[in-house]
């Protein structure tokens, strides 16, 4: 599933061909993706101005200017395609939902599994959606402190990689990013949340911002269905230390290292050095 750096440098690539312009027409080629789709989007989307394009958590938010908007999630398999209007572009695979812009921008949603959602969001200010009411903080946003991370982690004696995956403790974080975190921070994947000290949670906090962010500047990991909306692969993997790397050494050890583990933790694989990520 695209987590938060495949899903931010998506909507930084949408951003360009939609901010500030008119949708002239959607296209629904299904009345359904994981949900079904709102009678009423059309209507509220064709001829409405863009004001805006946000993420929060995995999901993209597009402002209109007639105060309600629309929220976009990829699901495990769903990229966006982006034609400019020079472009004669058809239609492409399981490609289900199409915006055109009135410059003549072309964006599909291409989504092989159907697991991804389009719906209707309040305007600003308005009732939040229910996808979003019980998101955690953002890890790249002022608000994700030492103290916030501290407190979603308090008391927990759940194993620190699924406390990382729950989006009601931290919003966005996905399995390939926890385990590069936590192999950043030298902790394991299976101490529990109440075990770190405030020194371990401040390593914790930047190893996830350092992560996220080297992953955003690379246009997130491209794995399997993922590329960017411009059709470029995202890199990040290059960068990867220990996931999907079962059996090599990591950069930690060196010579010394008996080699990258992997086991599963609530039925996703965990990818983790032994000597580097203690559990003690």
């Amino acid at each position: 599933m695209p987590e938060l750096p495949e899903v931010e440098t998506t909507m930084r690539g949408m951003a360009g061909p939609l901010l500030g312009q008119v949708i002239a027409d959607i296209e629904l080629r299904r009345a359904d993706l994981r949900w079904a789709i709102p009678p009423g989007l059309v209507a509220v989307a064709k001829g409405a101005r863009v004001t805006g394009l946000t993420r929060r958590g995995k999901y993209i938010l597009i402002r209109l200017d007639r105060g309600a908007g629309l929220l976009l999630h990829l699901g495990m398999s769903g990229r966006m395609v982006i034609s400019a209007p020079e472009t004669a572009a058809g239609a492409h695979p399981h490609e289900h939902v199409v915006l055109h812009t009135a410059h003549g921008w072309r964006l599909g949603l291409v989504d092989p599994r159907r697991f991804g959602a389009l719906d209707l969001i309040e305007p600003e200010g308005g009732a939040i959606h229910r996808l979003l009411a019980a998101l955690g903080p953002e890890p790249l946003s002022a608000d994700f402190t030492d103290a916030v991370l501290a407190a979603s982690l308090a008391g927990r004696r759940a194993p620190l990689k699924a406390l990382l995956l729950d989006q009601r403790l931290i919003a966005g974080l996905g399995n390939i990013y926890v385990c590069e975190a936590l192999f950043a921070a030298r902790l394991s994947p299976f101490r529990s949340g109440a075990s770190l000290g405030p020194r371990e949670i401040g390593r914790l906090r930047r190893a996830i911002v350092s992560v996220l962010t080297a992953a955003v500047a690379a246009g997130g990991s491209s794995l399997r269905d993922y590329v960017q909306p411009n059709g470029e692969l995202g890199y990040f993997q290059a960068q990867w230390q220990v996931y999907g790397r079962e059996g090599e050494r990591c950069s930690a050890c060196g010579a010394r290292c008996p080699g990258i583990r992997r086991e599963t933790q609530s039925g996703r694989s965990t990818f983790f050095c032994e000597r580097a990520q203690p559990h003690g």
